[in-house]
């Protein structure tokens, strides 16, 4: 696999997944959208879809990683090169960051008039005590369309969530070359992988909105700090660090177990 394979499918895979996967959040919550309040099951199955066209689109170039606690999972299991490791980074946040400025770019009608609705402004703005009291911050209308944010600010229990939805997900990954010739299970797997997300999301995406993806989070929370939209509120930078952290010692944790108990 060259390295402009691996720019060009994990680019592309990784823009897909977040286009998609940040149109659903957007059309849920967006105050105009026809989808407007549709509920913790289309954000669920929605990224499960984004991840499942995304791996079609880029499997067949790229391998479709398109996450780097995946690409550290599959360098300790021995699957990706430790070399290749920095591009597929480089490669997945770039294309994070591209996909959310398509979001924007689907919904931008509807960003300007959620984020400028009186309503909408005054809700956000006018209690910050309440906000506190509800023990979130307040990353603005818009925030939750680009990042994740708890429900709950505890450092020790948004890690661990974190950790551990994304330790179920690379290590489901990992098991998949564990059919009768050792190859994977292609196309299937792609599928699996999706259904795989869609279940983390339901039992375990309460906590934090399972991000499980440090660029699914960061390159979108880049892309909010730096769109020009009214009234976005801040971009939660605070929090940043744990969807990064979370799914990378997950990932690297799914790795070591794998070796250890299926190598």
């Amino acid at each position: 696999m060259s390295s402009s394979d691996i720019f060009i499918g994990e680019t592309i895979g990784t823009a897909m997944l977040v286009l998609l996967g940040g149109g659903v959040c957007a059309a849920i919550t967006l105050k105009y959208s026809k989808a407007k309040d549709a509920g913790w099951l289309a954000i669920t199955f929605g990224w499960g879809f984004a991840v499942l066209t995304a791996a079609y689109i880029a499997g067949g170039v790229s391998g479709a990683q398109l996450n780097p606690a995946v690409t550290i999972g599959l360098a300790i299991e021995g699957g990706t090169k430790w070399s290749d490791v920095p591009l597929y980074l480089v490669s997945e946040l770039f294309g994070a960051m591209i996909g959310a400025v398509l979001v924007w770019a689907a919904y931008y009608g509807h960003f300007q008039a959620h984020l400028t609705d009186p309503e909408i402004v005054e809700q956000h703005s006018a209690n910050p005590g309440l906000v506190k009291q509800k023990r979130t911050s307040n990353p603005g209308p818009v925030g939750g369309v680009f990042f994740t944010a708890p429900e709950i600010r505890n450092v020790v229990q948004n890690l661990t969530t974190e950790i551990i939805g994304t330790f179920v997900l690379v290590l489901a990954i990992l098991t998949q070359g564990l059919n009768n010739e050792g190859d994977g299970l292609g196309a299937v797997g792609a599928l699996i992988t999706a259904l795989v997300v869609v279940s983390i999301g339901l039992s375990l995406g309460g906590p934090t909105g399972y991000a499980i993806n440090p660029v699914r989070d960061l390159g979108p929370r880049i892309v909010h700090a730096l769109l020009p939209l009214p009234n976005k509120g801040g971009s939660d930078w605070s929090y940043a660090w744990i969807p990064i952290a979370g799914p990378l010692v997950g990932g690297a944790l799914a790795g070591g177990l794998y070796n250890l108990a299926f190598a």
